[in-house]
């Protein structure tokens, strides 16, 4: 005959193992449209508030503490009470439990009373649903929380305590708690996944509470991703009550258990499945916290744009406003001075400042041919202005390798610059790029002594006209194009210095690129052949070709060991090509198009000559009279001389050689013109330096230069 002790210890397992089962059941089922009605039910909020940041950090407090105690008992070690690293206002924690213990105490309650009664964790869920109806959905979880912390608290005390404590060893004999440090390696499954559940819980509801501090005036709770979040909320919200309910019960039904019930594994597989799902409620809405956050940033950036949009539009006094704006609050505003020494940045109040905003792959001819003009004329007090670098960089791709990059080109620029990479505001940086146009290519904005921005890029007529164009204004700029014309000097300005002799000698010069050299022998033999027929002076120049750095250096020292021709050295190689692409972005930026502007067009053809593998080049007479061609067509000109010679002597060498190269029609030809992304933008119609039809637009990426 069975005693009323085995009768008692048969009922609880045969509700234990029912109550597997019906969770079971609930966790197969889907959160569907009628269950998260069911949970909308019980929410009636009638306005209270319930500050629950400090009681959630008291409940952090004991679970965190409880869960290493179990870890280290459950381990084979001593149970043992951890100090409470308590780092919140205790005054703050007495007023925001002052009202709320008897709401907590009563979840203890409900909770204890389900447990024990054998209730399954659906009913009591919603029970304590209905009970919090008047609270929000994150004072719901946060009291539940609570109610399940002081149960669990109370119960890991005089299982820690009962080997050492009297009062609490009395009190576990009344519980019938069995010696759970005896049986540690039998229930350690049950306590990892129980501590599992435990950390997911605690993950879920510094979730909820996160998504009900999002400031309002940068995220509105009816659109997503926020929206989306607060309809999951109520399901997050169940199951946590339902995990914590869970919890209990294994607490619970460890009470008065023989070693036979306290082997069984179903408990584990049922909290290690709830911890499974209420993980993945927090992936989930951690997800959304992400966009949530990164919706705020944006608006925040926006919001910052605006004002700083705002501050550049607005007359300001002096510069110094603007040139604080463009750090960061949080920073000190120092720079370098050209001497590397820390200055503030009110040494540039009141002068002409211009903004040199770069990557880190700004060219050494760059730095050079700049820092020519800063250290040149400009100390005159007509031209005294000062160069700020302002370099844009990737915060997160930034490692040791930039960090040197940086450091090197900083110490070999002889203007201002700033202490470290990271100093400017986000939103300046949005308006750099998207305002004044910064990609790749390096641009000077310009600001006068009150702030003004006279230029979005003052480098473009920088290398056109060097410092005579100061104070570099788009006005100073505008009116130097209507001075000017193709000429020689033009294209070439100061980079030949041979160049006024020959001119004064009324010799023909050629200039002429390309990569391969045996168009280069072939044409340079030919085109002295040609002069010395005629009896005139010629001089040829290689000006190389843009972006093939390393191939032209071979081919110059090619040219001059074989003495074809005068060749330029490197940087005046790259100064000559990015003199022409600032010549195009510059008319482009004030609106000028191939029909309307002679200088355009031809700078676009010679641009184009470069994009092009094969050769070119262009005669110049001191009169400025002026013929151009590809390689092809000059060399086939050239090696055909006998068939215009006679024209030649009747109306001179570059009128011939004109007239000869137009009767030159080609069945096939291939013209590229290659342009970096500028400030000034790219131009949507351009014309076929050959054959004048306007040219197909394809997209180019490339890494490389050479």
């Amino acid at each position: 005959m069975a005693t009323p002790i085995s009768l008692l210890l048969s009922s609880l397992a045969s509700k234990s193992q029912q109550l597997v089962r019906n969770e079971r059941q609930m966790l197969a089922a889907s959160d569907d449209g009628a269950m998260m009605k069911l949970i909308q039910s019980t929410h009636a909020p009638d306005g209270r508030f319930v500050d629950v940041k400090p009681i959630l950090q008291v409940i952090v407090n004991v679970l965190h503490h409880t869960i290493p105690n179990i870890d280290h008992a459950m381990n084979g070690g001593t149970g043992h009470i951890d100090a409470l690293d308590d780092r919140t206002n205790s005054s703050a924690i007495d007023g925001a439990l002052d009202a709320l213990a008897y709401i907590v105490h009563k979840i203890c309650c409900e909770v204890s009373c389900r447990c024990s009664g054998g209730a399954d964790a659906h009913a009591a869920t919603m029970g304590i649903l209905n009970m919090l109806s008047s609270y929000s959905w994150d004072a719901k979880v946060v009291l539940t929380l609570a109610a399940f912390a002081v149960n669990f608290g109370e119960f890991w005390l005089i299982v820690q305590l009962c080997t050492s404590n009297s009062l609490a060893k009395s009190v576990a004999l009344l519980k019938q708690l069995p010696d759970i440090l005896e049986h540690s390696q039998t229930l350690k499954p049950r306590f990892d996944a129980l501590n599992k559940l435990i950390n997911a819980m605690i993950d879920v509801t510094k979730c909820i509470v996160e998504f009900t501090e999002l400031p309002s005036e940068f995220i509105s709770i009816g659109v997503p991703p926020l929206s989306i979040a607060m309809a999951h909320i109520p399901t997050a919200t169940y199951w946590i009550i339902w995990s914590v309910v869970a919890c209990a019960a294994q607490i619970t039904g460890l009470v008065g258990m023989r070693h036979e019930f306290i082997t069984s594994t179903s408990e584990a597989w049922e909290l290690s499945s709830l911890a499974h799902k209420v993980s993945g409620i927090h992936e989930y809405l951690q997800s959304l916290l992400r966009l949530c956050y990164q919706r705020i940033d944006e608006e925040k950036l926006m919001e910052a744009f605006e004002d700083f949009k705002r501050t550049i539009e607005t007359p300001q006094t002096d510069n110094l406003k603007i040139l604080l704006k463009i750090f960061r609050k949080e920073e000190t505003y120092y720079l370098l001075n050209p001497d590397k020494t820390k200055v503030l940045n009110d040494v540039l109040r009141r002068k002409h400042v211009l903004l040199l905003i770069s990557d880190l792959d700004i060219s050494q001819e760059e730095i050079r041919v700049l820092e020519a003009l800063y250290k040149g004329e400009r100390v005159s007090s007509e031209l005294n202005y000062e160069i700020l670098w302002l370099p844009i960089v990737d915060r997160s791709t930034w490692n040791d390798g930039y960090e040197q990059k940086f450091l090197s080109l900083q110490s070999i620029m002889p203007w201002y610059t700033v202490n470290h990479p990271f100093a400017f505001e986000p939103a300046v940086i949005k308006y750099i790029m998207e305002v004044w146009g910064f990609v790749k290519k390096p641009i000077a904005v310009t600001l006068d002594p009150k702030g003004k921005v006279l230029c979005p890029n003052a480098l473009n007529m920088m290398w056109i006209w060097g410092n005579s164009a100061f104070p570099f204004s788009s006005e100073k700029e505008e009116s130097f194009w209507k001075a000017e014309a193709w000429t020689l000097e033009l294209l070439v300005d100061r980079l030949e210095p041979n160049l006024p002799t020959w001119v004064s000698q009324q010799k023909v010069v050629c200039f002429y690129g390309g990569v391969q050299m045996e168009w280069i022998e072939s044409f340079t033999t030919a085109t002295k052949g040609v002069a010395k027929a005629l009896d005139i002076g010629l001089e040829m120049v290689y000006i190389g070709k843009n972006n093939a750095k390393e191939r032209v250096k071979k081919i110059t020292g090619l040219i001059k060991e074989k003495q074809l021709s005068h060749a330029w050295e490197d940087d005046n190689v790259w100064f000559f090509w990015n003199r022409l692409e600032s010549m195009l972005y510059s008319k482009i930026q004030h609106g000028k198009t191939i029909e309307n502007d002679a200088i355009k067009q031809e700078v676009m053809t010679m641009l184009a000559y470069d994009g092009s593998e094969n050769g070119w080049a262009v005669f110049f007479t001191g009169s400025d009279e002026m013929v151009r061609a590809n390689g092809d067509k000059v060399l086939s000109s050239m090696e055909s001389f006998d068939k215009w010679e006679k024209l030649a002597k009747q109306m001179g060498f570059i009128p011939a050689l004109r007239k000869q190269l137009e009767g030159i029609t080609d069945d096939h030809h291939c013209t590229r013109l290659i342009l970096p992304e500028n400030s000034g933008g790219i131009p949507e119609r351009v014309q076929c330096a050959e054959c004048g039809r306007p040219m197909e637009m394809y997209f180019m990426y490339r890494c490389c230069v050479e």
